[in-house]
């Protein structure tokens, strides 16, 4: 039996809520500042503004400027850094643990006392446009962006993280003011933290850092996406190879068939060499380099994609192998042996994820903000131990039906004829 991670939790009188796992074997502390905030809480006339504002974080505050923000744990050998994803802004930091509250003071004046100065605003600007001229030349990000749109049309999940050319030229330092002051909700901001400090040590520096911050309540809700209806899309991109995205909407965060369906992803195009995908298209055929399948789960709904690249002769052969592959999983429930292998593979999988303690930070405030609880090592075991051949292959006919899958395919300019 694995050693539990023990975590306490600590509610301020402003709504934020502390998650703390102390480890006594680490020198490094890992905490971060993470609000419930994301690229779906935009509108088309501000799309990219929570990755604006991300950026905008280190440019300043009411007593610190660009250089001092980033100086102040580089210094020390620390990092400071953030991301941006469809539902969550997180601002984060790994320090040696005498460091601690440094880096807690920091993290709360970037996320909670960013001026947003106009100077800044147009520097950084250019930065993300050159971000922008980079995502597009990657292939692998603009094909999984532009199936989000396939997938999400019309809805603000659909929508690029970045923004779009237009919204980015035109930000203003009121326009993040704005976002802020309307979006930000005490109540939904959790401060995640693993190292070797004391509960009361970290409540301590939580009270004097972030129990001062205003107790604010948004009145704004999100937008739950509905409507799904399959499509196909054919692009053409200045690449060398064609690119396949294939998939549909599936399970939300909290539904209790998201554990049993990541094990079915995992199985079909998981990270092992072993996946059935991978081993129909790359090692039996040698169409692919590489193929995958992820499932991503939001609030309200999911996302589950197939995606990979190939010779523009070989998309078609290569899309009838993936959906020989759905119908295998569709109408042969795993025999006794496959399935104890594949539960194998996923417990070690998920026993190696939770090594890393970034991750475990990262992953405490989403389970807070999303599930009102994290969700304990021996419960994941548990889930996968528990799972049948039957419930895999339910699971497959609700979800494998090819009547119900979308497609995007990417072609070179000078390819002739599509899939």
């Amino acid at each position: 039996m694995f050693d539990m991670r023990d975590y306490e939790i600590y509610s301020l009188k402003n709504g934020i809520r502390v998650v703390h796992n102390r480890i006594t074997t680490t020198k490094i502390v890992h905490c971060g500042i993470m609000l419930d905030i994301g690229s779906r809480d935009e509108t088309p006339k501000n799309q990219g503004i929570a990755h604006f504002w991300e950026h905008m974080a280190f440019k300043g505050t009411r007593k610190r400027n660009a250089f001092h923000i980033l100086n102040r744990l580089d210094s020390l050998g620390g990092e400071l850094n953030a991301f941006t994803d469809k539902e969550k802004i997180l601002f984060y930091s790994s320090i040696r643990d005498e460091y601690f509250e440094r880096a807690v003071e920091l993290l709360a004046d970037i996320t909670f006392h960013s001026i947003f100065p106009s100077s800044q605003i147009d520097k950084e600007r250019q930065v993300i446009l050159e971000e922008m001229s980079m995502y597009y030349d990657d292939p692998e990000d603009s094909l999984q962006d532009e199936f989000d749109n396939v997938i999400f049309k019309g809805h603000s999940l659909g929508m690029n993280i970045l923004g779009s050319e237009k919204t980015v030229r035109n930000f203003k330092r009121k326009d993040f003011q704005a976002f802020v002051k309307e979006h930000l909700d005490t109540r939904k901001i959790i401060f995640s933290c693993v190292g070797n400090v004391s509960m009361e040590q970290v409540v301590k520096v939580a009270e004097k850092y972030l129990g001062s911050v205003p107790r604010m309540v948004t009145r704004k809700v999100r937008k739950n996406f509905s409507g799904y209806k399959p499509s196909e899309v054919v692009l053409t991109r200045e690449v060398k190879q064609a690119r396949c995205a294939m998939g549909r909407t599936s399970y939300k965060v909290s539904d209790h068939k998201r554990g049993t369906f990541y094990m079915l992803t995992n199985i079909l195009g998981g990270g092992g060499m072993n996946s059935r995908l991978n081993m129909a298209l790359r090692e039996k055929h040698g169409f692919v380099y590489s193929i995958g399948a992820q499932f991503v789960p939001f609030t309200d709904t999911g996302l589950f994609l197939i995606s990979f690249g190939t010779e523009p002769t070989q998309m078609k052969k290569s899309i009838e192998l993936v959906k020989k592959e759905l119908r295998k999983m569709r109408d042969q429930p795993m025999g006794v042996k496959q399935l104890a292998a594949a539960k194998e593979q996923l417990l070690g999988q998920i026993a190696m994820a939770e090594e890393s303690n970034i991750s475990f930070m990262i992953m405490m405030a989403r389970n807070l903000l999303d599930l009102g609880k994290v969700t304990r090592l021996e419960e994941m075991f548990e889930r996968v131990k528990n799972t049948t051949a039957i419930r895999l292959q339910e699971l497959s006919n609700e979800m494998f039906d090819e009547e119900k899958l979308s497609y995007l395919i990417m072609e070179p300019t000078k390819a002739n004829g599509s899939y």
